[in-house]
């Protein structure tokens, strides 16, 4: 059976809220505080972080919950070889016209575990992995470093999901207190 492990980075009020989103809405009433992975999407981040010494890109494929963002499976992006290095990594074409509709961001990984910010550590300078969401439209976006997930959403902190798999010790981790 797939169990949904639910990563909470704050209160568990909205799990039960009826407002549901998908990536067509174009409104979401709150920015999310709750990441969770399917086992499915587990898997997959396992399996990707493993088997590549090259960044791979993903899109994130699921709904929001009140404030929760469930994501229920990660599809493959539309990457050439070629443009996917151990430091950057370059689609085609856009989730939604790779036929992935419901798409509510995108993860990538660093081969590292390095570098895992959107902010660099102790300012609000974005990286470019932060520009690069911060001109998007997509919800959230995810950063996929060893055991764990560094992600952010709009008007959101950075925050991070440790130990991705188990039952997940999870913690918001404001922009100034990242320590690399």
């Amino acid at each position: 059976m797939d169990r949904t492990i639910l990563v909470l980075l704050g209160t568990l009020t909205g799990l039960a809220s009826p407002m549901r989103s998908t990536a067509q809405d174009t409104v979401v009433a709150t920015s999310p505080t709750i990441l969770a992975f399917s086992g499915q999407a587990q898997r997959f981040l396992a399996l990707q972080y493993r088997a590549f010494a090259t960044e791979f890109l993903g899109c994130l494929l699921g709904e929001v919950r009140g404030d929760t963002v469930l994501i229920e499976r990660i599809a493959p992006a539309d990457v050439d070889p070629a443009q996917s290095t151990a430091t950057h990594v370059v689609p085609q074409q856009t989730c939604e016209a790779a036929g992935w509709g419901s798409t509510l961001g995108l993860i990538h990984s660093h081969p590292t575990g390095e570098r895992c910010w959107y902010f660099f550590p102790g300012t609000s300078v974005p990286t470019s992995d932060g520009y690069s969401f911060l001109l998007g439209s997509y919800t959230v976006d995810a950063i996929m470093c060893g055991d764990r997930v560094v992600w952010v959403a709009r008007n959101q902190p950075q925050r991070e999901l440790t130990q991705l798999g188990t039952q997940a010790a999870m913690r918001t981790t404001r922009l100034t207190s990242v320590d690399h």
